[in-house]
């Protein structure tokens, strides 16, 4: 029985055995995300100075660690003549793997350094998060390398992009059996729960770098018996002189020379800015637009349709790219989350059935189109190689490039929504409206609170979500932290955030809403209605109007594609006469 599975494992396909990779990858980081603030905060007890200075060193570090590895993995490969031996595509495959087998594993063991006490909690806060994050960016980067790597091809890479949906999809369902074993006053059964999922996340990355690296070294041997048999055979150009390596400096002046790649970060900015948007405010419009019209088991619906619907609807748009062409599929979704927000707001937010889905398909979409556009960076990744006629494609350090420039996205997404949401409403800073009206406004100020339902996104985004602006519903709060202290609207007070330190009593404020709270609802209730239709409008215009001006489609992208093959499999050998 073991012999036959293990044959079956060697015979599985390539795409699955990348593919499995999301998985090992999402069981792990869909908790972490979840979990890690209410951690420190409610377990570990840490200081609210603590936490700032934590987030805000990572914050740092996240934004510069993506560009920084991908320079230190990639840059062997930027000169279009290496000194010494040439690197073989095989060779640039096993390179990428073998840091996967390491960073794996080491991926897994920083996660478990959150859920037990070993340090400071200020000291152990900051360096968790620090670790776990580059552990991730490591794996991120390489497993975003590969997808550019292992296939040239449109039909390819969408197979390879098709069962990194589908394992990640899977690998979401680790966020609703957490939910079984979270418990703040007893963590034991938590901590068993999560050392579990990362056993399973090492011997997964070890089988699976395994199985790829077997059939990559068998291609790289042959391919090297290839070239030593007709060694013999090639005319020496010993007159062509040997390129320095290319700098820094000299890259990013490539880069801004590469037009379709400032085009395309604007769009991926915009991208990122609203993906973080629904995510920070996605439980703030169930709050004042739905929760007096629906159910609590519509809610937690429309809360799980936000967590595992985007991977399953990335299936069926990954279809339509082998039919129509990435290009042409992500113009669609752009035209259709600019129609479906006209529509809305010309429907007005009274209509509770047409709300839900709006709500609810709009961040479903924009995140399906969010893990679309990787396949648009692996084109990039041709066209750079093409472009500037390098040895071998850079696609890790492209992949860190493209994230550092639109990773101010998740910052601006919440700073933005409560700037927008506070003009709407006619509030403009703390201190000006009463204790009720803090209650419902002011909550929205930047403030330590666990953060539900969004996740980071693909090549390599951790989203530091804990210091956005975040409103937590008290529907949401009991779904999620049944053994916790519920507050009401009503029984905030002024300046209330979880660092404080005062007992609370178990049970729901009684306490009746203030005259001016209740003359509140309807400007927040209209003000996040504005906020739901006016972002989406306003970026579905921006990325259609940057979306257009990018050409790497169609007979361009068929170039450049016969191009990269033909560059990277080298011009045929001259012989010598014989």
């Amino acid at each position: 029985m073991g012999l036959r599975l293990l044959a079956c494992l060697f015979h599985l396909p390539t795409a699955v055995i990348y593919g499995s990779l999301s998985l090992f990858v999402s069981i792990l980081h869909n908790v972490f995300l979840l979990y890690y603030v209410d951690t420190f905060v409610s377990v570990y007890k840490i200081d609210k100075l603590s936490f700032w200075i934590g987030e805000t060193v990572f914050l740092i570090w996240n934004s510069l660690n993506d560009p920084l590895f991908g320079w230190l993995s990639d840059r062997v490969f930027l000169s279009t003549q290496q000194a010494g031996a040439e690197i073989s595509s095989p060779e640039v495959v096993l390179k990428r793997l073998r840091a996967l087998s390491h960073n794996g594993p080491l991926f897994a063991i920083s996660f478990l350094s959150f859920w037990v006490s070993w340090a400071h909690p200020g000291l152990q806060f900051l360096l968790c998060l620090c670790m776990y994050d580059s552990f991730l960016t490591m794996v991120d980067l390489h497993h975003n390398a590969l997808l550019a790597d292992l296939a040239v091809s449109a039909k390819d890479r969408t197979s390879l992009n098709f069962y990194c949906s589908l394992f990640s999809a899977i690998g979401s369902l680790s966020v609703f059996m957490s939910y079984a074993v979270w418990n703040k006053e007893d963590f034991f059964s938590f901590r068993i729960f999560c050392v579990l999922l990362a056993l399973c996340s090492i011997v997964g990355f070890t089988l699976s770098t395994q199985l790829l690296r077997q059939r990559f070294q068998a291609d790289g041997k042959a391919k090297w018996d290839q070239e030593s048999t007709l060694k013999e055979l090639y005319i020496e150009k010993l007159s062509v002189p040997q390129e320095k390596r290319i700098t820094l400096a000299e890259y990013l002046q490539q880069l801004s020379r590469h037009r379709n790649f400032l085009w395309f970060v604007c769009v991926n900015l915009v991208q990122v800015f609203h993906c973080h948007f629904n995510s920070n405010f996605f439980p703030l419009f169930l709050e004042h637009l739905l929760s007096d019209q629906i159910s609590v088991s519509t809610g937690s619906f429309l809360l799980g349709v936000s967590y595992i619907a985007p991977h399953l609807n990335n299936l069926y748009f990954l279809s339509l790219c082998r039919r129509y062409g990435v290009y042409a599929v992500v113009r669609g979704l752009f035209f259709l989350k600019l129609a479906l927000s006209v529509v809305m707001f010309l429907a007005g937010p009274d209509q509770v059935y047409l709300l839900c889905i709006f709500i609810a398909s709009n961040r479903v979409f924009t995140e399906g189109t969010c893990k679309l556009l990787n396949l648009v960076v692996t084109d990039l990744v041709d066209e750079d190689l093409v472009l500037n006629r390098r040895k071998q494609a850079a696609s890790a350090l492209l992949f860190g490039m493209v994230a550092l420039v639109t990773k101010p996205g998740q910052t601006f997404a919440p700073l933005i929504g409560t700037w927008l949401l506070c003009e709407y409403t006619g509030k403009d800073a703390p201190g000006e409206s009463s204790g009720a009206e803090q209650g419902r406004v002011h909550c929205l100020a930047p403030c330590a609170v666990p953060w539900v339902g969004a996740e980071g996104s693909s090549v390599a985004n951790l989203c530091v979500v804990s210091a956005s602006p975040r409103l937590v519903t008290q529907r949401e709060w009991t779904k999620i932290h049944p053994h916790s202290p519920i507050l009401t609207n009503s029984s905030l007070t002024p300046g209330y955030d979880i660092f404080q330190r005062n007992p609370l009593n178990n049970v729901v404020s009684a306490q009746p809403k203030l005259e001016s709270a209740a003359a509140l609802e309807p400007t927040l209730r209209q003000g996040c209605f504005y906020l739901l239709v006016f972002v989406p409008i306003a970026c579905a215009l921006l990325q259609l109007l940057s979306w257009s001006q990018f050409s790497l489609h169609g007979k361009r992208l068929q170039v450049v594609k016969a191009q990269r093959q033909s560059l990277t499999q080298g011009q045929a050998p001259e012989v010598k006469t014989i």
